[in-house]
């Protein structure tokens, strides 16, 4: 493991930018790919969002892109400031499977790879559809 954060008051994005900040890397993240509760978008197209999340997005969203396809909902999920959030996870592309397992074997089911970290200025690029660059790997059985 090359970085682990717990994902709290600065939102999915804002965790994820620091990382890059610190390591020195762009990131690239599939929304595709996000652990989202079933009808949280929805929720948040109807304006269930908080306003910790549009102070997030003013404070790092120069440093994000987004598809085109993603909206305010989406970048209002991404920002969303959590205050027991999940974990976000850095680690080498061939030690994944096992970083993987381990969470699994602890009950964590929809653990994931949900992107990757490339050479590049520290910035986040989110993306609407899989990117072909990465591969999830195949649930331990185990």
């Amino acid at each position: 493991m090359h970085a682990l954060t717990d994902v709290t008051g600065f939102g999915l994005l804002g965790h994820l930018l620091e990382v890059c900040r610190a390591s020195g890397v762009a990131a690239r993240v599939a929304f595709d790919r996000l652990p989202l509760h079933p009808g949280v978008v929805e929720l948040a197209r109807e304006g269930s969002v908080t306003g910790a999340s549009s102070r997030n997005w003013a404070s790092y969203g120069e440093d994000v892109a987004l598809a085109g396809a993603l909206g305010d909902a989406e970048r209002a999920l991404l920002t969303d400031p959590q205050t027991s959030g999940g974990l976000l996870v850095a680690c080498a592309p061939d030690a994944a499977a096992a970083v993987l397992a381990v969470f699994r074997r602890e009950g964590f089911e929809r653990a994931g790879i949900i992107g990757e970290c490339v050479a590049g200025h520290p910035r986040v690029q989110v993306d609407y559809e899989p990117m072909p660059t990465f591969t999830q790997p195949p649930q331990d059985k185990g």
